[in-house]
């Protein structure tokens, strides 16, 4: 029962709910702000431009500072770490609760992201160390719990605890849970040995955060400043290819770079860095376009529209659980496989919707498409860790939640922007219909009166109406769009190996297979 990397130690189930609770808050802080913000924006005083960096200050800084937490955890310890960022996050969201202006707020959160960068890292990392190889399955689903459900379940959690008391609540929340966690942690988690000698690679670190952080600003603020046609999102784009370019020719030639280029020689783990890029861009995106869809299109309350949303979760939760305990016995190849089907199957439906969708069918659809997500996301933590050096377990795990966050990232921004260039485009489209040669338009009857172009009425009303089909169909085209990008996914399941310990007793002498 034991495994390359695999650490006998005791209180395992104590340090395994205390990464979960790490886990949980992180990602649950990425998502839970966003509906509170047009509350913040009137209580700080801020414009919708302005209020929009509350939620860019806190991505931007966790991107920029989950690259190096491989380094810092060998220098200053894992431990240590651990403790000081779930430490700082406590503290930081609580700061962000009593933050009483912009600056302020901007600052808090800008902390906050940095000190919660290391938390998934961190906690995956612990958990591939304390279970063995055989149990890695499961612990990687109880594990993946937090990873999933705290984007899902953000916007519902925010939107309640916003409404029955107040928008500070979406931080305080935060208290309970990294108080648990730091004494769980401190009291049982055990020491390693620390790296003393280790020296930072300030440039390739210099180079990456300028790369992340312009990259990330571009796909924040491009939709609101026209992407291309802007100043500030060319330059923003130029120092993002330029600093992601030096980084790459400095990890490829510096002695001594702080991410170490043998994990990206392992091909079942660079097969699922792209795997859970593809995966990290629906993870958001379809919550991100799913909300206004109800709200705007189907006039569900927001209440309702968060129950609606809400067994995607449920859906994502079985799915783990069901994947935990058949990756041992299953390829997880196959299981990927299914949950990819899933995901493509569910999408290929909404492509069909309308506002008019029952809920019961929207239920279901919700359903299968977070099981995908589930099925996908628990094997696919198996494979990336089969082959790797246990030594870069936290390098690794840190790449991995680099590139969930870069996919959601893109994801919610080109979806965002298809919806808004489309329904431009249909909106375009459907009007050349409404002309005085239309017979529909130009028939007697009370009804086409109040429709007549030629008055104000008449055509603000048909107005509305053409807005509001260009905005299906532009809805269609998004789903449609993240169906495609699913589908080459697939043809990675070639590129991956089974784990040894998975393989047929006939081929027990090989270190891997297939």
């Amino acid at each position: 029962m034991s495994g390359a990397g695999f650490k006998v130690v005791p209180y395992r189930g104590i340090i395994t709910l205390c990464a979960m609770l790490a886990t949980l808050m992180q990602a649950l802080d990425t998502t839970i702000a966003n509906v509170a913000l047009p509350y913040m924006q009137g209580n700080l005083s801020a414009t919708s431009d302005q209020i929009t960096w509350v939620l860019t200050s806190y991505i931007t800084a966790a991107a920029i500072m989950t690259a190096p937490v491989g380094w810092l955890a060998a220098r200053f310890g894992r431990k240590n770490l651990f403790l000081l960022c779930v430490g700082g996050f406590t503290a930081t969201s609580m700061l962000c609760g009593i933050a009483q202006s912009l600056p302020q707020m901007v600052i808090f959160r800008l902390l906050q992201g940095m000190f919660g960068a290391a938390l998934v890292p961190l906690s995956q990392t612990t958990m591939l160390d304390i279970y063995s190889v055989e149990q890695r399955g499961s612990a990687m689903a109880l594990w993946g719990v937090g990873v999933m459900i705290g984007p899902i379940m953000g916007p519902t959690l925010g939107g309640y605890l916003t409404e029955l008391y107040n928008w500070r609540w979406v931080f305080y929340v935060n208290l309970p849970f990294g108080l648990l966690a730091m004494t769980g942690l401190a009291l049982c988690l055990p020491k390693e040995e620390v790296q003393s000698e280790l020296r930072f690679d300030w440039i390739g670190f210099g180079v990456l955060a300028l790369g992340l952080g312009a990259f990330q600003m571009m796909l924040d603020r491009g939709q609101d400043q026209d992407w291309f046609t802007s100043r500030e999102i060319i330059v923003e784009a130029v120092l993002a290819g330029l600093g992601i370019y030096l980084f790459l020719v400095h990890l490829m030639t510096a002695q001594r770079p702080f991410i170490s280029p043998a994990i990206f020689r392992d091909r079942n783990f660079f097969s699922s860095l792209v795997m859970m890029f593809s995966v990290g861009i629906l993870l958001v995106a379809t919550s991100a376009l799913m909300a206004p869809y109800l709200q705007v299109l189907a006039n569900y309350p927001v209440q309702t529209a968060g129950l609606v949303l809400a067994p995607r979760g449920i859906g994502t939760m079985a799915a783990m659980l069901i994947s935990g305990r058949l990756s041992n016995k299953v390829d997880p190849r196959k299981l990927m496989l299914l949950g990819l089907l899933l995901l493509v199957g569910s999408m290929n439906v909404m492509t069909g919707w309308t506002p008019d969708v029952s809920v019961r069918t929207q239920v279901i659809c919700i359903i299968v498409q977070g099981m995908g997500i589930g099925f996908v996301f628990t094997p696919l933590q198996v494979i990336a860790f089969a082959t790797l050096d246990p030594l870069r377990r936290t390098d690794a795990t840190a790449m991995l939640s680099l590139f969930r966050n870069i996919g959601s990232a893109i994801g919610v921004s080109v979806t965002s922007a298809l919806l808004a260039h489309n329904i431009q485009v249909e909106h375009a489209n459907l009007s050349g219909f409404v002309t005085p040669f239309n017979r529909a338009l130009t028939a007697s009857g009370a009804i086409i009166r109040y429709l007549d172009p030629a008055t104000h009425h008449g055509a603000a009303l048909l107005d509305a109406m053409v807005n509001r089909q260009a905005q299906i169909i532009a809805y269609v085209d998004d789903f449609r769009f993240m169906m495609l990008t699913t589908i080459p996914a697939v043809l990675l399941l070639l590129l991956m190996r089974r784990p040894a310990r998975l393989a047929p007793a006939a081929d027990d002498h090989a270190a891997v297979l297939e």
